[in-house]
């Protein structure tokens, strides 16, 4: 199956998933009601989506650069690491236990989860946290996903890691690409085997999971809906063979951390301790010494 008919594929279903959810969960009415003042909620948001485009475009156009680090330069390989404090933790590594379970149905399910689930998890809050009537939450939204992709890029660029069904296929199956070959197309065009610590796939869905818990009582339901979507998705990466448990630990760990960036922390504040930091330092805000 060609890229094409695969990301039409995925935009089709996820689609679906987000209409029914903002019918269900945000309504109609408050849907409308926000479309109308879309020009002042975005104006609200200008600077936080500005600083996700600029570090999602960073990790798009420096991967080969980063992955010529990697391998050239750091090559500090924490793959070994990683699977013996998996077996130091549990005595045997909770991946294949997991793996030991498998049957279609189940291995069908994580599969959905990590390719669908996944994304229409990232996506609803958009939608969700746009049509209230402040934008607070919807600017803690992006600048904890940017904190998220930042610190992501630099881990990647510090360690190579490995993923479980890289290491050894006798132990470990790549059941994603053996249930949904197609996906590989998908897959090999946004990820790189290395870029397994943290996993992202749990730090964003947990980032998105922690965000539900703190806007609970404006969307009571979708708190719960999160926290199944958001756990499915950690144990799919290890189901699927994609990541370590050691990943998924630092994946939650970094979702808390980004949470709190979010919560507590402005684009406009950063920019300003920033500017603070260099005249503190004698030294002028940019190359340009304005």
């Amino acid at each position: 199956m060609a890229l094409v008919e695969v990301l039409l594929e995925l935009v089709f279903i996820v689609a679906a998933m987000l209409v029914t959810a903002t019918l269900v969960l945000v309504g109609p009415r408050r849907m409308v009601a926000a479309l109308y003042g879309f020009r002042w909620r975005l104006e609200a948001c200008v600077l936080p989506f500005a600083a996700l485009v600029v570090v999602l475009l960073l990790r798009w156009s420096t991967q080969d650069i980063v992955q010529r680090l990697e391998r050239r330069v750091l090559r500090n390989n924490i793959t070994p690491y990683l699977f013996e404090l998996d077996q130091a933790l549990f005595g045997t590594d909770p991946v294949a236990v997991l793996q030991s379970l498998q049957t279609d149905v189940l291995t069908s399910f994580f599969v959905f989860i990590y390719i669908y689930g996944y994304a229409f998890l990232l996506l609803f809050p958009f939608i969700a946290y746009f049509a209230l009537d402040e934008m607070d939450d919807l600017s803690n939204l992006v600048v904890a996903f940017t904190a998220n992709y930042g610190i992501g890029l630099v881990c990647y660029t510090l360690f190579i890691a490995f993923g479980p069904r890289n290491v050894d296929p006798l132990l470990f199956e790549g059941l994603l690409y053996e249930a949904f070959p197609q996906s590989r197309t998908l897959t090999n065009e946004i990820n790189q085997n290395t870029n397994v610590f943290p996993s992202l796939h749990t730090s964003l869905s947990m980032t998105v999971f922690f965000l539900a818990w703190v806007t609970r009582e404006k969307y009571p339901l979708w708190f719960p809906i999160s926290a199944v979507f958001a756990i499915s998705v950690a144990f799919s990466t290890m189901y699927l063979g994609i990541h370590w448990f050691s990943d998924v630990i630092a994946g939650t760990a970094l979702a808390l951390v980004s949470v709190y960036i979010g919560v507590n922390y402005t684009i406009e504040g950063i920019l300003v301790s920033i500017r603070q930091f260099f005249e503190a330092q004698g030294q002028p805000p940019n190359a340009d010494g304005e």
